[in-house]
């Protein structure tokens, strides 16, 4: 099983005619994703390169080809109007790419979305269930379906961080532990789907046996995070904290990662996640040694 999307997930993708929009849509198409057209206002009735067609509106491709997931590459200006488009179009899952979104335009958008649709992102790597979706700017070829996995276990992977999230994928397939789906939220500070709400879905799949969880410095979703994994989730969680030597009111890298007000700080972060029970790796290079400890293979 999987989480938010699966081999029959029908997919658009927002900004198509893009650069990068472009490029992501033949990826994921080689990749084997259902990626049934696109929207670029003012091209509809067009194809792209891949001869996939090309719509004005969400609305006119939710109704043409019954997409029920969308990838956004859409500039920065223009993304929170974006997905807001795919939300009313009905669209039940918004993967958000594009980063630099201002933060008042997100607030905006998530009190607007109120549950009518799963947001993931912005500023994030996307979605993948190895095998047979990919909705994002992940490489393919590092994940493990979980028929594939050497040892017979997989994981789900939920990560603030897309460069970590490579890294930790990386590490568990060397190690023949499976991946069931792997989820991106995105480092900004305002965003839609997050950690708890990841570990709820993840706890609930069969298939899933184990939850590793990257978090990094800023705000408080790994402590919440971890506080719900004492309470509520009963499979092994291995996690790490990227941010541990950053200076006090420096942002390193995202918008959310950073130490302010005396919170967000990496070591009440791993101490609570480690209070929760969590298997908590000290450096990158240890996360595939840290999950497989925590699912006994070690």
């Amino acid at each position: 099983m999987s989480i938010l999307l699966d081999k029959d997930t029908k997919v658009i993708c927002q900004g198509i005619t893009g650069s990068a929009g472009a490029f992501h849509t033949k990826v994921c198409l080689d990749y084997g994703t259902q990626m049934v057209g696109g929207v670029t206002p003012g091209k509809g009735g067009t194809q792209d390169a891949n001869g996939l067609p090309i719509f004005d509106t969400c609305a006119d491709a939710v109704d043409a080809t019954g997409a029920s997931a969308t990838m956004i590459f859409v500039p920065p200006a223009f993304a929170a109007d974006a997905v807001l488009e795919a939300a009313d179009a009905g669209i039940a899952l918004i993967v958000c790419v594009t980063e630099g979104i201002p933060v008042l335009d997100m607030t905006r958008v998530i009190a607007s979305l109120n549950g009518h649709a799963r947001l993931v992102g912005p500023n994030c790597p996307g979605v993948i269930t190895p095998g047979e979706c990919k909705i994002g700017i992940m490489p393919g070829y590092i994940h493990l379906p979980p028929g594939d996995a050497d040892t017979g276990k997989s994981v789900g992977i939920i990560s603030r961080s897309g460069t970590l999230t490579y890294e930790a994928v990386w590490q568990c397939t060397q190690r023949g532990i499976g991946q069931t789906t792997c989820v991106g939220i995105g480092g900004d500070p305002v965003r839609g789907t997050g950690f708890i709400d990841c570990l709820e879905l993840m706890n609930d799949d069969d298939q899933t046996q184990g939850v590793m969880l990257i978090g990094e410095i800023g705000g408080t979703d790994e402590e919440q995070a971890a506080d719900y994994i004492r309470r509520q989730v009963g499979k092994p969680v291995a996690a790490f904290v990227a941010g541990r030597t950053a200076p006090p009111g420096r942002r390193m890298g995202h918008a959310g990662a950073i130490i302010s007000g005396g919170e967000g700080g990496a070591e009440s972060k791993v101490q609570a996640l480690r209070d929760a029970g969590v298997a908590v790796a000290d450096s990158p290079a240890d996360l595939g040694a840290t999950m497989a400890r925590a699912l006994d293979l070690s």
